[in-house]
């Protein structure tokens, strides 16, 4: 059998009873291979033979199990999650089904809290075969080469804050460092989003942006500030005092780009800047 626990699955309706529907990967399945969805979740206009979408996992009596509830985390992907109850056993996370997740406590990078919520992992234990988090990350980021491309879009999850900025989870495989000149706001553990790729350096390292504008050239986004101004009739309330939210607003760049720009700009007397904006020469 084949059906991947702690993810989605397609699966056949092959027989229903009066405790819910039997699930199998073919249509054919034996009966030993085929997962029960209870009642509670079987719609009433399924029919023998059709195909649904369910999420696998195990029960209280650790047997695969069906739903058509969404879970909040998956295996094999990493997520935010609230710690629900502490004991002799480990920590209990609330996934969004009625079985809490595990994260033993040899799984936990430090002791987790009732009602702290933690960066966690999900996979499927060797010894057990169960379903467990762990929130010691690092083994499961990918350290080899990538093959993403300068401004690819990619997925985030902030993964803590450094001196340097904020180090990210990308596309769930490997880690990337968002630097304090790329965000405009605070960003949060466990926040998703979308990025794009500023640079892949030659060590593996990976440097990322919140904006593609983020990443374009210095003398494409000087272009940029020209261009605004003349469109605005020589004058922007805009200069290194400004917000950083009005700047990316405009520009969609940290307040720590835009200020490098300008401040090129006036060596180059094409602008003066002035306390209530920039002005062109």
């Amino acid at each position: 059998m084949s059906i991947k626990l702690g993810q989605y699955n397609q699966l056949f309706v092959l027989k229903s009873n009066e405790h819910g529907l039997y699930l199998g990967e073919r249509e054919s399945s034996p009966p030993h291979d085929r997962i029960l969805l209870p009642l509670r979740y079987a719609s009433s206009n399924l029919a023998i033979g059709d195909k649904i979408e369910v999420f696998v996992y195990l029960d209280s009596e650790d047997r695969p199990i069906a739903t058509t509830e969404t879970p909040k985390a998956q295996v094999g992907k990493f997520q935010l999650l609230k710690c629900l109850e502490v004991n002799k056993v480990g920590a209990f996370m609330d996934w969004g089904l009625p079985k809490d997740l595990l994260a033993p406590y040899g799984q936990q990078f430090k002791p987790m809290q009732a009602g702290r919520s933690y960066l966690v992992y999900l996979y499927i234990d060797n010894a057990s075969q169960r379903i467990v988090a762990t929130s010691k990350l690092d083994r499961y980021l990918d350290k080899t080469p990538t093959f993403y491309k300068k401004r690819q879009a990619v997925d985030l999850i902030i993964r803590r804050k450094t001196d340097l900025g904020y180090l990210a989870i990308v596309n769930h495989q490997h880690s990337g460092m968002i630097f304090k000149d790329q965000t405009v706001t605070p960003l949060k553990v466990g926040q998703s989003l979308q990025g794009f790729i500023k640079e892949l350096r030659p060590d593996g390292k990976i440097h990322l942006a919140l904006s593609k504008g983020a990443i374009q050239d210095k003398d494409r986004l000087a272009g940029d500030v020209i261009n605004e101004l003349k469109k605005q009739r020589g004058y922007l309330p805009l200069n290194d005092k400004s917000r950083p939210e009005d700047i990316y607003r405009t520009f969609k760049v940290s307040k720590a780009v835009f200020k490098r720009t300008i401040g090129k700009l006036y060596k180059e007397r094409k602008i003066r800047i002035e306390a209530d904006g920039i002005y062109l020469v």
